[in-house]
């Protein structure tokens, strides 16, 4: 048997091949397209693309971000209501960030707002979610929502969130993500984020466990449509 002097290499250390990305991306979006790639590769060929336009992705996000303050109906109503309570949401705590979760924002009372400037198909699309966030820091606020293990709370504010920021609308739901559904269009789809939203939390055993909390505070909370008079859109 042979020896040698040399210690074998250290995978860890060999320098993986360089990616051609242009071909890369090419190659597995037509193959998306047609349906043959695999979840592993599509989920690689969108962390490549949110690689090569991260810059311009949140550039753009920014930029919506201050459109909307300045133009949105919606947008400039929440941060009146938001000011009132005594903060506001401007360009300084909206940030557009590149995220590797399927979200398109996030709120926290210390950080403000998040939106995921990789995830947005289009302003629409940012503003809906800018809205749903304002909603969320709009109940933090009103109702000092202080426990995050409490999730009647949590699902009181999704509730909330999606029923008021538009995102639940029946064009949003039909053109955008298949949904057919004529009768009670709203509701459902303000019980499936709300519950999908619920299941997030750590103190939520599963998907049963989110739906019952959806359910037990859904009258209460899905009527709640202020600050506004009447859901909006």
């Amino acid at each position: 048997m042979s020896t040698s002097d040399n210690p074998p290499s250290d995978p860890s250390s060999t320098p993986s091949p360089k990616l051609d990305k242009d071909f890369y991306n090419w190659s597995t979006f037509f193959s998306i397209l047609t349906g043959s790639a695999s979840p592993r590769e599509a989920d690689a060929y969108l962390r490549v693309r949110d690689d090569l336009h991260e810059a311009s992705d949140c550039a753009k996000c920014e930029q919506q971000t201050a459109w909307l303050l300045k133009y949105s109906p919606i947008v400039r109503f929440l941060r009146q209501n938001i000011q009132m309570l005594g903060q506001d949401i401007n360009e300084t705590n909206v940030h557009c960030r590149r995220c590797t979760t399927a979200q398109s924002g996030g709120f926290d009372p210390e950080y403000g707002i998040l939106i995921c400037a990789n995830q947005l198909r289009n302003r629409g699309h940012q503003e809906d979610t800018m809205a749903h966030e304002m909603v969320h820091a709009w109940d933090y606020l009103r109702f000092k929502y202080e426990d995050p293990r409490d999730l009647r709370h949590a699902a009181c504010t999704e509730i909330r969130a999606s029923t008021l920021s538009g995102e639940c609308r029946f064009g949003r739901e039909f053109f955008t993500r298949g949904q057919r559904n004529i009768t009670q269009q709203l509701q459902e789809c303000v019980r499936r984020r709300a519950t999908l939203s619920v299941m997030q939390r750590p103190a939520c055993k599963d998907k049963e466990h989110a739906a019952k909390v959806v359910n037990d505070v859904w009258k209460s909370c899905f009527y709640d449509t202020r600050p506004f008079d009447e859901i909006y859109r």
